[in-house]
């Protein structure tokens, strides 16, 4: 089977699908890879190594579009690329469906059949390629909002792990997954005074074990966070349902429980996000100020370090980008159960409940989707 790695279209977004390594790979195994010229150059990959692997680089996104069967991303596709897309497509990628209802429709209306990293599930039930950026994500979450803390920046002018006879901050940890884990652990690192919540007691005392009782775990509730909000300096939004719009856990009228110049790191934008005054922004454009409350909410944090992004996110996807080459669309999701969950579009139709749901989209299962997509 041909693949196609295009560049990434998003804003700020340096991120590459495929390493040289990955190439190698499915040119090993007797697929074609074709690479559109500079798009590793963000993840420090030359076009030079690419080719050095079996890979053929292509001048534009047009030229990877027309000759790929399989397209394999790292973000949702832009408007321009939704355009390059037909029935012949299958694209393998992060959509984030759930909040973007424009998105959903154009992706139906292109025919393509659409897997996201984020619904892919292996046998426990757990997201083996949302993880890596997960976890790059809650380590940039902490390091981000630290950073925004600072008086230059628009915070508080609080220190994280404060210093000999001065407090450190208060960091608040919404949501106990993958993210909130990994911020939780810088944060801990940095020396703040940091709280956990979830809804998962059983989680919560597997994250008590992890920390060493180095962290407060704390069982959410609308009362526990409104309780906490008027001592947190920085507050970190993790909340995730799988492939659903996420739920606020702050509302506009609880930000004025805070101190001014406080910040929220909403890592659920993605989703739709968890704060009621969340909305997308960019890299070069990361933060602004609801009611003197400083907010960050880049929409790709882990496109902020693409080296360790893009080999962390190859590593995860690889296997599943190898399957669907070599057995093609139908026979792979028919092998493997977790894989046929990251379908969210096919045939026109949307296959995923919650994003049918959240879009307002009517649901059609996936198999019967998938029975009207011809075999490649």
């Amino acid at each position: 089977m041909r693949v196609g790695v295009p560049s990434e279209a998003m804003a700020d977004e340096y991120r590459v699908a495929l390493t040289p390594s990955g190439v190698r790979e499915l040119v090993d195994a007797g697929h074609e890879v074709v690479v559109q010229r500079g798009a590793g150059e963000g993840s420090a990959i030359a076009d030079a190594t690419y080719e050095s692997q079996g890979a053929r680089i292509v001048p534009d996104a047009e030229a990877v579009f027309d000759e790929a069967r399989l397209v394999v991303k790292v973000k949702e596709p832009q408007p321009e690329e939704v355009a390059l897309l037909g029935p012949q497509h299958m694209l393998f990628t992060f959509l984030h469906l759930a909040p973007a209802p424009e998105l959903t429709k154009a992706l139906c209306d292109s025919g393509a059949t659409c897997i996201a990293y984020e619904t892919v599930e292996d046998d426990r039930g757990r997201l083996p390629l949302l993880a890596p950026m997960s976890e790059v994500a809650g380590k940039i979450a902490t390091q981000a909002g630290a950073f925004m803390l600072e008086k230059p920046l628009g915070g508080r002018g609080v220190l994280l792990g404060g210093v000999p006879g001065v407090a450190a901050a208060n960091v608040l940890v919404i949501g106990g997954g993958v993210v909130g884990m990994n911020a939780a652990f810088i944060a801990i690192g940095m020396e703040a005074d940091v709280f956990v919540f979830d809804r998962d007691v059983d989680r919560l005392r597997e994250l008590d074990l992890v920390f060493g009782g180095r962290c407060s775990t704390v069982f959410s509730s609308t009362l526990e966070i409104e309780e906490r909000l008027p001592g947190a300096d920085l507050v970190i939004g993790a909340v995730l349902i799988h492939g659903a719009r996420a739920p606020h856990v702050i509302t506009r009228g609880q930000l004025g429980l805070m101190k001014r110049g406080s910040v929220l790191v909403d890592v659920s934008i993605d989703q739709g996000g968890c704060f009621e005054t969340s909305r997308p922004t960019t890299h070069s454009h990361p933060t602004y100020e609801v009611d003197g409350i400083r907010h960050y909410c880049v929409t790709n944090m882990p496109g902020a370090v693409p080296i360790t992004s893009t080999y962390a996110l190859t590593n995860a996807t690889l296997p599943y980008v190898a399957a669907l080459a070599g057995l093609g669309m139908h026979r792979a999701v028919a092998a493997d159960p977790g894989l046929k969950r990251g379908v969210n579009v096919a045939a026109g139709q949307v296959t995923y409940a919650p994003v049918a749901e959240a879009v307002g989209l009517p649901y059609a299962a996936v198999d019967e989707a998938l029975a009207a997509v011809p075999a490649a």
